[in-house]
This record gives structure tokens, C-alpha cells and sequence, in this order.
């Protein structure tokens, strides 16, 4: 009986079997040459390639205590299903995620209590001229955008999000490249050289944050990031004073895929920073695995402004700690046709009369 073990190219995936004239390994696809030896050991790198161990302790927060919840009211939003809470003089008219109007439900009795708060840095003037500023040099934007109704309705909300810490042990193979070109009287040549590199390392990650709102677009919040957990207090009810937060409704087990694949990421552009000296650099194979992982609940100030534009939402946030403003704009259809009628006057314009002084010329 005869064994045979067949031999993957590492570049294109196509079977790969000995040349006797060269005394290599060679792909009969993309014409990849290997040494023996060279394959022998990215064999035995594949045969040890190990799972992610990511696991999280998500036993996390602690129950409001008899007597915390006092002061606090519940709003339900019957459009989203948002449930808002604020403080017993808050009148909240409408829902900050979609405008509509929001119903009073009654006290506030809530599962966890936050663990961490960063009170708001910037008040709702500063929203204002952030937003104002967002619409400086949109020539194309519509005139209800400008409207000063909607600067008017910047809210600030505290936002639920879930903070992810863990030391992590990554592993990781980059496919690199090497390539040179020369050419003589009847070519030009390129000769592409392919290497496994590998990388390890020890990660230690804090305060990664992952929103637990549905009603919040993941890369929105991930757009005004960074907050400087630095600034991060013990919660008390008196900080939502004068504004609004969102109750939860994405656990921190829930959270954990997105916390995972934003940690695995970094992981691989920390290693990858490493690796030196060839033309490109791309993850092959990483291996994560976490120890000492578990989450907080905090809450972040955002402020908040929805606006619909022909049947679509427009939502812009800002950084309530940093003032970082993120949101898209639409574009008016009807003062862009005018734009480009007038870009289209001009450019004849000045076609004639440059023909004209070539005429005459």
C-alpha cells in the first residue's frame, strides 16, 4: 500500500507536486516554485494552527439598590420601542432616535445599574455651532437642513455601551511578498518571491466599547469614538440631570461578537506593524486568545439630532466629551441640475471664446 500526501500551493490553492528538473515543489497553476524545506515547515505551521479562545466574564454591573430609582422616569417611544429615561423634571416630548412623540410609562425600574458615566463636557450651544459648522461650504444641501427648527432639537442622551477589557495572546500569519522587476532588449519582467511571516505577541486591551442601543448605528458610535475613559466617574443618578438616557437593550453577551472581531482586528494591525521589508502584507491565519476578559456597563453623552428628507432618516451625533460631529448630508437634486447647467454654461462659454481668439488668431 502507498501513502501520498498532496500539497497545497500557499499562493493560489491549486495541487502542487515535485519537479524533478528543478528539484522543487512546483504549482502547475501559477508557476510558484517552493523548496522542499520551505514547505515542510508551512505544512507544520498549518497542522498547528489553533481556534480563537475568546471567553468573557459577563457577569457584570450591580441591581440599583432600594431608593436609587426615586427621581427617575420612564418614556416609551411607540414608534421605535425605545424606552428613555430621565429625571422627574425632564419633559421629554419627543423620541431622540426617531423625533416621534414618546408616552410616559411610569418609575423607572431598571435591571443593571451603570458602573461608569462620562458627564457631558460640551452643552447644547456647542451641538448647535458644531452642526452649523457641518453645514458650512454644503452648497448642495437642502434648505431644510439650514432650518434653525432643527438645530432646535439636538438632544442629549447618554448611551448605553459595554466595555470590553481582556490581555490577549495573538498569533499571527501574514502572506508577504516580495517583488523585483528588470527587463532587457525584448522584455520586461516581474518575479514575485512569497513568504510566511509570523508574528506573536501579548496585547493587553481597556475600556473597548461596544453600544448597547439598537437604536444607535454601530458605525456612527464607532465614528465619534475615541472617549477618554480617563474621565470615567462612578455613576449617580444626579449626572442625568438635564438630559436623557437610553435603557440597554443589547446585552453584554450579545455584544460579545462585535467586541471580539474589534479586538482580533487591532490584534492584527499591531502585529502587522511589525513586519518590515516587503512590498505587501496581508493576515493569512490569527489565532486570539483572551485571559482575565470581562465587561462593564457605562454610560457615554452623545448628542443626538434625526431629521427625515424625503422619506429617509438623516442622523448626526457628536462626542458630547470631545465634540467630535459625524453625519451625512443629502443633496438637493434640484440645486444640483442648476450647478451643473451653470458649470455647463460657463465651460461653453469659455470653449467659444477660446475658438473665437483661435479664429482670429
Amino acid at each position: 500500500m502507498s501513502v501520498t500526501q498532496e500539497y497545497k500551493c500557499p499562493c493560489c490553492g491549486g495541487a502542487i507536486g515535485f519537479d524533478s528538473s528543478i528539484q522543487k515543489m512546483k504549482c502547475p497553476y501559477c508557476d510558484c516554485e517552493f523548496e522542499m524545506e520551505a514547505l515542510a515547515a508551512y505544512d507544520n505551521d498549518l497542522n498547528s494552527q489553533q481556534a480563537d479562545n475568546m471567553n468573557w466574564n459577563t457577569n457584570v454591573g450591580e441591581s440599583w439598590q432600594p431608593g436609587e430609582e426615586e427621581g427617575l422616569r420612564v418614556y416609551v417611544c411607540n414608534s421605535c420601542g425605545g424606552e428613555i429615561v430621565c429625571d422627574e423634571n425632564s419633559a421629554a416630548t419627543s423620541c431622540p432616535y426617531c423625533d416621534n412623540p414618546v408616552v410616559f410609562k411610569g418609575q423607572f425600574a431598571g435591571d443593571l445599574k451603570p458602573d461608569l458615566v462620562i458627564p457631558f463636557k460640551f452643552d447644547k450651544a456647542a451641538a448647535k455651532a458644531a452642526l452649523k459648522k457641518h453645514y458650512e461650504g454644503k452648497r448642495l444641501l437642502p434648505k431644510v437642513f439650514k432650518d434653525q427648527n432643527h438645530i432646535d432639537e439636538i438632544k442629549g442622551v447618554y448611551v448605553p455601551f459595554w466595555l470590553f477589557d481582556a490581555t490577549a495572546d495573538a498569533h499571527v500569519r501574514f502572506k508577504a511578498t516580495k517583488t523585483r522587476t528588470w527587463s532587457d532588449s525584448r522584455y520586461n519582467y516581474t518575479e514575485t518571491s512569497y513568504f510566511a511571516v509570523n508574528r506573536s505577541g501579548n496585547v493587553a486591551f481597556a475600556n473597548v466599547p461596544v453600544d448597547g442601543s439598537t437604536k444607535m448605528a454601530d458605525d456612527m458610535m464607532e465614528s465619534i469614538e475615541p472617549f477618554n475613559m480617563n474621565e470615567a466617574v462612578d455613576f449617580q443618578t444626579a449626572y442625568l440631570a438635564g438630559y436623557l438616557a437610553d435603557k440597554y437593550d443589547v446585552s453584554a453577551e450579545e455584544s460579545i461578537n462585535r467586541a471580539n472581531q474589534r479586538i482580533k482586528n487591532s490584534a492584527e494591525l499591531a502585529l502587522e506593524a511589525t513586519v518590515h521589508g516587503y512590498t505587501s502584507v496581508q493576515p493569512e491565519y490569527s489565532s486570539v486568545s483572551f485571559y482575565d476578559g470581562y465587561a462593564k456597563y457605562a454610560l457615554l453623552p452623545v448628542w443626538i439630532l434625526n431629521t427625515n428628507w424625503k422619506g429617509k432618516k438623516y442622523t448626526f451625533a457628536m462626542n458630547g466629551q470631545t465634540g467630535k460631529f459625524v453625519g451625512d448630508l443629502p443633496m438637493d437634486k434640484g440645486i444640483y441640475k442648476k450647478w451643473l447647467w451653470s458649470i455647463a454654461a460657463i465651460a461653453s462659454a469659455a470653449c467659444f471664446a477660446l475658438s473665437w481668439l483661435m479664429w482670429w488668431a
